[in-house]
């Protein structure tokens, strides 16, 4: 059964369900995403020597340092206009029906934001005490990124929340009752763009804590009827996995410290990832009490 907070959200959606409809906002999305991306390449042609600007692609690419990872988040503001602009101009509803009531969005956000960060907080330092991660960034030059970097964070964050959790959830909950359709189908193509085979076999361990938490996302988005809570679940992870402790070889520009251990380390990383999962799950439990009262 489905909660009535999470039919009043897919109720805007329920006007114009066609699946057409559907596939014409997910090209808009990848056209108006792809887009924003070939206009930041396009200043930072302008703004680089015709001789630099392959490096500099090169290096937002593959987030070679804290200016390119910034460069790279602020990217995602094209992928958050694309169902922004897909809600009216295919569905005939309000980029507002995309997040939920506001108060509820507020207080979902909020409290799942403050909640992840205290619990990383508490296992973070916890870990350091078995096993010291590695400085990266030096804290002053950490400092001077921090302001830019957590509303980049944000907006990389949302923008994945409206296109998976708000925009195609909604969309395919309002088409067919199955969970199989808005909720599996969605988390498992949110975490198939996570794969990355250079990990070799931890790649489909990572795919599996991805898949839980989009499932996770997806459960409190239909809890609680907005997009609030798992958009205040997906920032506090990242901002820890961004801007604290990176595993090395992966998003490390913006991070203070690193991992000991690689991404294609098959002893050290799947207990981390094991551990990620487990902590994830009690973190759903401990959000699923705390948003009912």
């Amino acid at each position: 059964m489905r909660t009535p907070e999470f039919n009043a959200y897919i109720a805007p959606a329920r006007l114009y369900p066609q699946i057409w409809r559907l596939l014409l906002g997910i090209v808009l999305i990848l056209f108006v995403y792809s887009g924003f991306i070939g206009l930041v390449f396009w200043a930072g042609f302008a703004y680089v020597t015709p001789f630099k600007f392959l490096s500099w692609a090169n290096a937002v690419m593959t987030t070679q340092g804290a200016v390119p990872t910034l460069i790279m988040l602020f990217t995602f503001a094209g992928m958050a206009l694309g169902p922004i602009i897909a809600a009216p101009a295919c569905h005939m509803r309000g980029p507002g029906t995309l997040f939920g009531p506001f108060s509820i969005t507020l207080r979902g956000f909020l409290t799942a934001t403050g909640l992840v960060l205290v619990i990383y907080a508490i296992v973070s330092a916890l870990s350091v005490l078995f096993e010291p991660p590695q400085n990266n960034l030096p804290l002053n030059e950490w400092l001077r990124y921090l302001p830019y970097a957590l509303p980049l964070i944000l907006i990389q964050t949302t923008a994945e929340e409206l296109v998976f959790r708000g925009y195609l959830q909604q969309q395919l909950a309002a088409r067919f009752k199955s969970r199989f359709f808005w909720m599996l189908l969605p988390s498992a193509l949110f975490a198939s763009l996570h794969w990355d085979p250079t990990m070799g076999s931890n790649a489909w361990l990572v795919i599996i804590v991805v898949f839980a938490m989009a499932l996770i996302a997806a459960d409190l988005t239909e809890k609680t009827g907005s997009l609030g809570a798992a958009m205040g679940l997906h920032f506090a992870n990242n901002i820890f996995a961004l801007l604290f402790i990176s595993v090395q070889d992966t998003i490390t520009g913006l991070a203070l410290y690193v991992t000991p251990f690689t991404k294609a380390d098959t002893a050290a990383l799947p207990l981390a990832i094991g551990i990620d999962l487990i902590l994830l799950l009690a973190m759903w439990r401990i959000l699923r009490i705390a948003l009912d009262r």
